[in-house]
């Protein structure tokens, strides 16, 4: 099978900056990925080369098998939904929709109408005169109706209500079980994407630092609070990820999957346990000097 990217030594610069630095990964056909990390980290420069609109510094991405620059066969599979995209000032979201329709070969427009029904798009109004949720909802009707094998969405739920925000991941999940490509998130909504996402990228200063199953990341630190003369003992030899004051206790993130042991000597030191969210894990993780490491070095 093919894969539908691939990276090796993937690096950009802007000048002294250096936005990729040397990262390798690929990507599986039919899956959902969360592309995760701070603002500058790198995600938008990643999926920029995938959706060949820069030019890598070195290394190389390839996209179904090839090169995407000037590949039609390629950019043909592709639907990337950017957080900026910009629109002709006379544009409406009718012609955002017919557009659609000319550039994505599997576009559904039966399946489009209807996504403008259920996230209540007015499709005469000009795309200058949308708030910032109905901008977000066209590109969301826009990435789920192009079917396209490789869908790309750049933070698509800015500006969008709870209930918007919650209808697009409904709509996303049924029309990924019945039209299976692959998919790619990026979000700082982490936690509420995490039951979508099958696998995680996380970027931190060009750096892939993991790249990993979302479900083995699920368990991957805890939490521990208590007095901090027993947090010292408790967390000697282990990696701690964050530290900070919980009243006149101390909390700490610990990597580890919480497991019976360190639920006994938790215990007998009278420490309290708590799970930590994929969020709060990513925050950590992209916080600490140990994000210089990759997921290899851990």
């Amino acid at each position: 099978m093919i894969v539908p990217v691939e990276a090796e030594c993937l690096t950009k610069r802007f000048g002294t900056l250096s936005a990729l630095d040397a990262i390798s990964f690929a990507l599986e056909a039919d899956k959902i990925y969360g592309l995760l990390g701070r603002n500058g980290s790198g995600k938008t420069t990643l999926m920029r080369l995938m959706t060949a609109q820069i030019f890598a510094t070195s290394g190389t991405v390839k996209v179904f098998g090839e090169t995407p620059y000037e590949n039609r066969h390629v950019l043909n599979k592709i639907c990337f939904i950017k957080d900026n995209q910009k629109y002709p000032n006379s544009y409406r979201v009718l012609d955002v929709l017919e557009q659609a329709a000319l550039f994505l070969p599997r576009w559904d427009r039966e399946y489009a109408c209807a996504l403008t029904e259920d996230f209540q798009l007015p499709l005469q109004r000009r795309m200058k005169a949308l708030s910032r949720g109905m901008l977000s909802a066209v590109g969301i009707v826009v990435g789920l109706a192009s079917r396209a094998p490789l869908t790309i969405f750049d933070e698509p739920n800015l500006g969008l209500d709870p209930v918007a925000r919650g209808l697009f991941y409904e709509r996303l999940l049924a029309d990924y079980a019945e039209h299976p490509r692959t998919i790619i998130l990026s979000t700082h909504l982490i936690d509420e994407v995490s039951r979508l996402l099958e696998h995680v990228l996380v970027l931190d200063r060009g750096r892939l630092i993991l790249d990993v199953d979302a479900e083995s990341l699920r368990g991957r630190a805890f939490a521990v609070i208590g007095p901090a003369a027993k947090i010292d003992s408790y967390t000697a030899g282990k990696e701690v990820l964050d530290r900070a004051p919980f009243g006149s206790l101390v909390s700490v993130t610990v990597m580890g999957n919480g497991d019976i042991a360190d639920r006994k000597h938790a215990a007998a030191l009278g420490l309290d346990l708590a799970p930590v969210s994929l969020q709060q894990l990513i925050v950590h993780l992209t916080s600490a000097p140990s994000t210089r490491k990759t997921v290899e070095d851990r």
